[in-house]
């Protein structure tokens, strides 16, 4: 097994509490998930409550968008702590942050996600880095989440 760590950070022009309600409820990462646009068609349930700790959802797409949940473990006004099972297109489990800290323009957010690669996911792994596989993704889904807080 091979353990990994990604993380991305941005400055968002908009109060942390703000960042915090679209991080929180995990409908509201429709709007900002850099995944999303993998499949337009991705079926998604959310089960639950709205927002916050046990707030699940559930996806299943294409071959690109995979199948998986994901779960709030704790939310707190400065992180959101998710677990993250992938099913398809290969088995993972790993645990996304959302660190949420006031800054002079508004609000740092920091994105990482911690887990361990197993069976095929290990052995891609040692081809290419998490790094460099969602790393970009981060960035995109950063980018994405700053325009919509910032839209208000």
């Amino acid at each position: 097994m091979a353990g990994f760590s990604v993380s991305r950070s941005i400055v968002i022009g908009a109060p942390p509490a703000a960042v915090h309600a679209l991080v929180d409820d995990l409908r509201a990462h429709q709007r900002w998930s850099p995944w999303q646009e993998l499949d337009p068609q991705m079926v998604q349930e959310y089960l639950g409550p709205d927002s916050g700790e046990g707030a699940k959802m559930t996806w299943s797409g294409n071959r690109r968008a995979g199948a998986g949940s994901q779960e709030i473990l704790a939310s707190s006004p400065d992180r959101v702590e998710i677990a993250v099972r992938f099913l398809k297109p290969f088995r993972s489990e790993s645990v996304s942050t959302i660190a949420i800290t006031p800054a002079a323009d508004g609000t740092e957010v920091t994105w990482t996600m911690v887990g361990e690669n197993t069976g095929l996911a290990a052995v891609f792994m040692k081809v290419f880095s998490m790094d460099k596989a969602i790393g970009k993704d981060f960035e995109r889904g950063l980018a994405k989440l700053k325009a919509v807080a910032e839209a208000g």
